[in-house]
């Protein structure tokens, strides 16, 4: 994982996205356990309760559950809800304000794709 949290966002926040991150690029796979809250509290140097909001916020969208006595491990499926729920953000975030603006200054659909594949061209 990652060391870097900041003060954009929320701190539970920021672990949640970084343990989803791990899911999606296949470091922590399914059925895997995922850190303690002791192990992300001493990592992060944060609040044991933060790690555990983190957590939790995980629990609570079905992306980890938790085994009693054992600690919390990746659910059956977790990977693949994590990256459509990316790809609608993917969406919002990014195509959306780009369409809006290819509008506003009159590029049509063929325009921006044409943009877009003369850039990858250049990699």
């Amino acid at each position: 994982m990652k060391p870097t949290l900041d003060e954009s966002q929320p701190i539970f926040h920021q672990i949640a996205v970084l343990i989803m991150d791990e899911i999606i690029d296949g470091r922590i796979k399914e059925e895997e356990q995922v850190p303690s809250t002791n192990e992300l509290s001493r990592f992060y140097n944060i609040n044991p309760a933060t790690a555990r909001k983190g957590l939790q916020a995980l629990v609570d969208k079905e992306i980890i559950y938790k085994q009693r006595g054992v600690g919390m491990f990746v659910s059956k499926g977790a990977k693949e809800k994590l990256i459509i729920q990316r790809k609608e953000q993917f969406y919002d975030e990014y195509v959306a304000p780009l369409l809006k603006e290819a509008n506003r200054i009159h590029l049509d659909e063929q325009m921006v794709i044409e943009l877009i594949k003369k850039k990858m061209d250049l990699k």
